[in-house]
């Protein structure tokens, strides 16, 4: 490894034993990165040295940011980072708030500096953010004042967060007022290109946290492989998508593509399908990122007229299916880009684009990766089997300090969780997930977390939560829940149906409402079943596969 520029070296410490590291693989010649290297200074300072001040970086429906004006914003947070709220080189920052000219500003700022990033989920709960803090010795935080309320929440448990500074905030104290203080000049900190930049928190199904750390090569290579492979952007072109920042497939398509290629990016706090289609038209988007959920949504509401700038739409966070793309480009007529990323990889490592569009197919690798199906043992099926999707390229899962790292990387390759099937043309396709993750609407949702949050009802004995295939979502969350028996609104009216069904129905909206108050509330139970017993094995081991199929009870 290259000696390092963090004074505090607590990513550095906890990065997995190195034979526990997968095989990276720098087979292009843009993946051959210097020595030195901070990932923020060569996704702005240099796009200044490339002669784009002039041209807009940020847009947002408030306000529209050159890329001279957001270099001046992001060295003036560094500042205040560095010179008023005594950041160090290492410290992990915390960023809370929607997808703005902000948040990307202090994203830069935090890498800049030679911090490493920790970027939130907005809906994140306090006990979430507990978890996050806690996991990565959080020392800074800029939040969002519009998001305070859970995070101050989580505070008392949270000793090593002891400096917050608060983004949209008018009083003295606030960011802008701050930053509008400092020098719009930064020396940016020389780090080295495996020096961690990023955290990024993927939920396992265990539902406790997984830190994915990334370096600051990591964050250039998906920037130099997947978008010009596929659809090779320009200083003209226009992102816009709906993935979150925290979501580093919206980090990508939001935020690190659209500056490593020198284009702008349209960023909206609430991208609803009406305001996303909107911002194409008012604003020119050509690339559009998102998920299979939001092109089924926007299909019916597109206007071919007004949407006549698009010429890539990119979809990942969970399977495409064929009757959704197909709707969509007979709408827009433009067609789908899909792929497969992780948060383990950071971004997208298979795709099909172009005349390379098979649908229902994901794809190939992307230039850079390899990949393969491994059978139980790890041994490469030939095509036409269904097998383990394992990956390898210049990315890959480093885990802090987590011994889950073990089943993630295995002999050199990423092991994704992902059932796949390569056919003989090398086309790789999806067949399931391995584990108990529920991917629904993009979203990741462990299964065991929402269990917890309906466990903590006094009226819940019991439960089972699993995945259920859904048209628009893909998967959505269902319960089956036990209660207690004294309690039981079957019991207590199985002599009036209808008012069974009723107590049913009133007690399910109850505990949907519960858990929304408890954890993100995209992970609540979109259905509900009331069951007596739920399936085990001899030992007392919930079987969730029987709850999938018409065995489950009733």
């Amino acid at each position: 490894m290259i000696a390092t520029a963090h004074v505090d070296t607590f990513a550095r410490d906890r990065l997995p034993p190195r034979e526990q590291w997968p095989e990276f693989l720098f087979t292009l010649p843009e993946l051959q990165y210097p020595e030195q290297l901070n990932c923020g200074a060569e996704l702005l300072d240099a796009s200044i040295v490339r002669g784009l001040g002039d041209r807009p970086a940020v847009v947002t429906p408030q306000r529209r940011l050159t890329y001279a004006a957001l270099l001046d914003e992001a060295n003036r947070i560094a500042n205040v980072l560095a010179g008023e709220l005594g950041l160090i080189p290492g410290n992990r920052v915390l960023l809370r708030g929607f997808n703005n000219d902000v948040m990307a500003a202090c994203w830069l700022a935090v890498v800049k500096a030679g911090g490493v990033v920790v970027t939130t989920m907005p809906l994140l709960r306090a006990k979430e953010l507990v978890d996050v803090v806690t996991a990565a010795q959080v020392s800074h935080a800029i939040c969002d004042l519009r998001l305070s309320e859970d995070l101050q929440n989580a505070l008392p448990s949270c000793p090593t967060l002891g400096t917050i500074v608060f983004s949209h905030d008018d009083r003295a104290s606030g960011l802008a007022a701050l930053a509008a203080r400092r020098p719009a000049t930064f020396d940016n900190v020389t780090t080295a290109s495996d020096d961690v930049c990023m955290i990024a928190f993927t939920s396992g199904t265990t539902g406790q946290p997984k830190g994915t750390m990334h370096f600051h090569r990591d964050v250039l290579a998906v920037c130099d492989t997947f978008p010009p492979s596929s659809f090779r952007p320009t200083p003209d072109d226009v992102f816009v998508g709906t993935p979150p920042l925290a979501f580093t497939y919206g980090l990508g398509g939001a935020l690190l593509f659209p500056l490593r290629a020198g284009a702008s990016t349209v960023m909206l706090e609430k991208p609803s399908p009406e305001v996303l289609l909107g911002a194409v038209d008012e604003l020119g988007a050509t690339v559009l990122f998102t998920a299979p959920t939001s092109y089924r949504a926007m299909a019916p509401l597109v206007d071919r007229a007004r949407i006549g700038t698009l010429r890539a739409c990119v979809s990942a966070g969970e399977s495409l299916p064929v009757a959704t793309r197909t709707l969509w480009e007979n709408a827009s007529g433009v067609p789908i880009i899909d792929g497969i990323g992780s948060t383990e990889m950071l971004h997208i490592f298979i795709a099909a684009a172009g005349d390379e569009i098979r649908p229902g197919a994901t794809g190939k690798p992307v230039p850079g990766y390899v990949a393969c199906i491994l059978d139980d043992d790890g041994v490469p099926l030939p095509p036409g089997n269904i097998g383990r999707l394992a990956v390898k390229g210049p990315t890959g899962c480093r885990y802090l300090a987590d011994p889950r790292q073990r089943d993630y990387v295995q002999n050199g390759w990423n092991l994704t969780g992902d059932a796949y099937l390569l056919d003989e043309d090398g086309y790789f396709w999806y067949q399931a997930r391995t584990d108990d993750m529920i991917v629904s609407s993009g979203y990741n949702i462990a299964g065991p977390e929402v269990e917890g949050a309906l466990l903590e009802h006094p009226r819940v004995l019991e439960c089972a939560v699993v995945g259920v295939p859904d048209e628009a979502r893909g998967s959505i969350v269902k319960a089956f829940v036990v209660l207690r028996q004294a309690q039981n609104d079957k019991v207590e009216a199985q002599n009036d149906k209808v008012e069974a069904q009723g107590a049913e129905a009133a007690l399910a909206s109850e505990l949907q409402e519960f858990v929304k108050a408890r954890i993100a509330p995209y992970k609540y139970p979109r259905a509900i079943e009331f069951v007596e017993t739920l399936p085990r094995t001899q030992t007392g081991k919930l079987q969730r596969y029987k709850l999938r199929t018409d065995e489950a009870p009733r």
